[in-house]
């Protein structure tokens, strides 16, 4: 890959030093640095959009777009704080035949590329588990392929402790319809999020989503006879 934009470590520090002075009076003498150290994530986020774009289709206008605000909806929360304290984004697949959202998470000590479906609603719960009930194989040869277990390990997310409604906890696939959340996580360290190959990094963990992205679209737009429901 020719583009070796980087994370730099004055980002990361930045978020240390407002995670311990995580009010207004300090962010607000702060800000020059703030959005200096905003500007090289919005850079970077920029060309990982670029990057990702060659292989799927996505409606996030920009890198400057993907990023979140640095700003905490503390309306309905315990925790006042107003800031938070890393930084995070998401890219957008276009259009209503491709699902799935690509998101990553920059924090000194948990920094993430992960994936999938956080909050799928009942209807798309209700289609996804009818078709791993219906022939689990498909999905299982996903998760158990080798760039799968290499990049993420294991499919993660909320589950059920016993079984979802309608479905026999004897079921050979029981562990798969259980799941609430559909979740692909990959962890880095903070040497690697600095280091000149974490672009190509995120790129590759992003690509290496689309086998399951691609099958649970397929599934998320037919209904269980696999006619098209768009």
């Amino acid at each position: 890959m020719k583009n070796q934009i980087t994370i730099p470590k004055s980002s990361l520090d930045f978020l240390q030093e407002l995670k311990a002075n995580n009010n207004k009076p300090w962010f607000d003498a702060n800000k020059t640095t703030y959005l200096n150290e905003l500007n090289h994530i919005e850079t970077f986020a920029g060309a990982l959009l670029q990057e990702l774009s060659k292989t799927d289709v996505l409606e996030t206008a920009s890198g400057k777009k993907s990023v979140y605000r640095i700003y905490r909806d503390i309306r309905f929360s315990k925790d006042k704080t107003p800031f938070k304290s890393f930084w995070g984004g998401s890219y957008t697949r276009a259009t209503s035949e491709r699902r799935g959202g690509y998101y990553y998470h920059l924090e000194q000590g948990n920094s993430f590329i992960a994936g999938g479906f956080w909050g799928p609603n009942a209807a798309d719960l209700k289609r996804v588990r009818s078709e791993f009930a219906h022939d689990p194989e498909p999905m299982q040869k996903i998760l158990h392929s080798e760039s799968f277990i290499r990049t993420f390990g294991t499919l993660q997310g909320e589950q059920l402790k016993t079984k979802p409604k309608g479905f026999d906890i004897d079921h050979e696939a029981i562990d798969l319809l259980r799941y609430k959340q559909f979740l692909l996580i990959k962890r880095f360290t903070d040497q690697e999020v600095l280091s000149p190959h974490f672009l190509e990094q995120a790129l590759d963990t992003f690509k290496n989503m689309r086998p399951f992205f691609d099958y649970m679209s397929e599934i998320l737009t037919t209904d269980i006879n696999g006619a098209s429901i768009l």
